[in-house]
């Protein structure tokens, strides 16, 4: 793949910046003493229809990380800090979050990235996974990365040039690039 100019990229936040797995299995044993499942047996983006818990208890620890995501303390992908900071003193940090909350996950991101590279954020919480096209093109974007393998797929037939972060779910779901790391997206961008 090509070099990507970092003022032409935009990243979801779930599963891509935001370790959203290990914080739903730490809660899952934390609040409720569930501690048998791994993120391999997450085989689809719907955790409901992939692990035997209770659609309430999945609903309830989502609601904790989308409303108070540093009461959660959500964790940031490894290196995902360092490489964004990097990013950021080439252009702007666009987000493109399917969180209806802004706030929460505002606060989150100014947290871990720290003023100086939070004052280079534009993010947008939609609540929606399937209309982020839209804002990539008002937003002057080409390339996203998403863990959403159809939301890449669904941005590729509009035109973009989207990458899949590699997790459990999205395996077998697609035939777009992929990178498993944020050293792999410092590489194809600095």
């Amino acid at each position: 793949m090509q070099k990507i100019t970092p003022n032409l990229i935009g990243f979801d936040i779930d599963g891509v910046v935001a370790d959203t797995v290990e914080a739903f299995f730490r809660l899952a044993k934390e609040r409720h003493g569930i501690n048998e499942y791994t993120a391999a047996q997450i085989t689809e983006f719907d955790v409901a229809r992939c692990l035997p818990i209770a659609p309430a208890i999945i609903d309830g620890i989502f609601a904790s990380l989308l409303e108070d995501p540093i009461d959660a303390d959500l964790q940031p992908m490894p290196d995902s800090v360092s490489v964004l900071t990097t990013l950021s003193r080439f252009a702007p940090l666009t987000f493109i979050t399917a969180r209806p909350l802004r706030r929460p996950i505002e606060e989150w991101l100014e947290l871990i990235l720290g003023p100086v590279t939070f004052s280079r954020v534009r993010l947008v919480a939609m609540g929606d996974h399937d209309n982020k096209a839209a804002y990539l093109k008002d937003l002057g974007l080409h390339y996203f990365i998403d863990d959403r393998a159809e939301t890449c797929l669904g941005l590729k037939q509009q035109g973009f040039s989207p990458i899949v972060f590699s997790q459990p779910w999205n395996q077998g779901r697609h035939h777009l690039p992929s990178v498993a790391s944020w050293r792999e997206i410092e590489a194809l961008c600095v």
